[in-house]
């Protein structure tokens, strides 16, 4: 396949919706013209940097702009294409697929300014993280564990498991000021704690093994 063959189901696609189009004018791969309407449309096989470049770069010129790319399949495309499409949406670019062998165009997404939606859920989580957290502990770009405000509270349950033997949650939430105590040790994520009776708790070896580190 060459990116030329992206080609006739563009042109197609466009000329359905009353353009009159013509292939590489300019820098662009492919030019729209529907009165003083203009459309731009840049043709690669797949997904790519370079890509979104050419896009971008047309926006200086046009502000209906396209990113055409050969129609994948399987679950590995459609990810890659949700992210995609996501990317175009922020830089204000319309995205297009197009299926070779059957000749047509599918637009994800149209060209238009971006404006995000905010997820209030996920800022107050991390607002919560944030105030929650005790110091600075992981270094910014971290791959692999880090350190969270939920962590940190296990560990000063288990810190103070370690000296007391076994105590209720409302007596560890107290000692340690850690509000949550009993539900962590109830949910017991890491594996840290032994329930011994309605309440009560101990830690477990694992939780003795890593409070010891």
């Amino acid at each position: 396949m060459k990116e030329t063959d992206l080609y006739p189901p563009v042109k197609a696609h466009l000329e359905a919706q009353g353009y009159a189009v013509k292939g590489e004018i300019g820098p662009a791969d492919v030019m729209g013209l529907r009165g003083d309407e203009m459309v731009v449309v840049e043709l690669k096989k797949g997904f790519s940097l370079t890509l979104f470049h050419q896009g971008i770069a047309r926006l200086a010129v046009c502000d209906c702009v396209y990113v055409a790319v050969s129609k994948g399949k399987g679950r590995p495309w459609l990810k890659s294409l949700r992210e995609n499409v996501r990317m175009a949406r922020r830089l204000g670019l319309g995205v297009m697929a197009v299926d070779i062998v059957a000749g047509t165009v599918k637009v994800y997404c149209d060209p238009g300014p971006y404006a995000p939606r905010k997820v209030a859920r996920k800022k107050r989580a991390m607002l919560g993280e944030f105030e929650r957290r005790d110091g600075d502990p992981n270094r910014g770009g971290l791959q692999g564990p880090r350190v969270t405000a939920y962590r940190q509270e296990a560990t000063l349950c288990a810190e103070f498991l370690a000296l007391a033997g076994e105590a209720k949650g409302a007596e560890v939430a107290k000692s340690t000021g850690v509000a949550k105590a009993t539900m962590i040790m109830r949910n017991n994520h890491y594996g840290w704690f032994d329930k011994v009776s309605k309440g009560v708790y101990r830690l477990s070896e694992t939780g003795r093994s890593a409070v010891s580190k």
